[in-house]
């Protein structure tokens, strides 16, 4: 039976990936994270009370997703509300660096 994940579990998965980051993704991670919220999000985010976010930059969002044990990014129109459910089982190292090549791309 499914359970969200802890806080606590939370803060070890993100401890995690920032010691594989280095230089400016480090430097970016340093400037987009946030003490870690739940968010709501309307598709699969009911049963655990929403998805932990932990980090901010611009309309996205970095996410947890505890269903699928995995870190995802996501616009967002509203604080607070995740805008699209992504089911990537992504380390948090992983979509900080996919972020921030998004964004030098654009």
């Amino acid at each position: 039976m499914w359970t969200p994940i802890k806080l606590s579990e939370l803060e070890e998965w993100i401890l995690h990936g920032e010691l594989k980051l280095e230089g400016e993704f480090l430097n970016f991670w340093n400037l987009i994270q946030i003490a870690p919220q739940k968010w709501q999000e309307k598709e699969y985010g009911g049963e655990g009370g929403g998805f932990w976010v932990v980090a901010i930059f611009g309309t996205k969002v970095i996410y947890y997703n505890d269903i699928e044990d995995g870190f995802n990014i996501s616009e967002y129109e509203a604080y607070g509300q995740i805008k699209e459910y992504s089911c990537n089982q992504s380390e948090l190292d992983w979509v900080i660096i996919e972020l921030y090549q998004r964004l030098k791309a654009e």
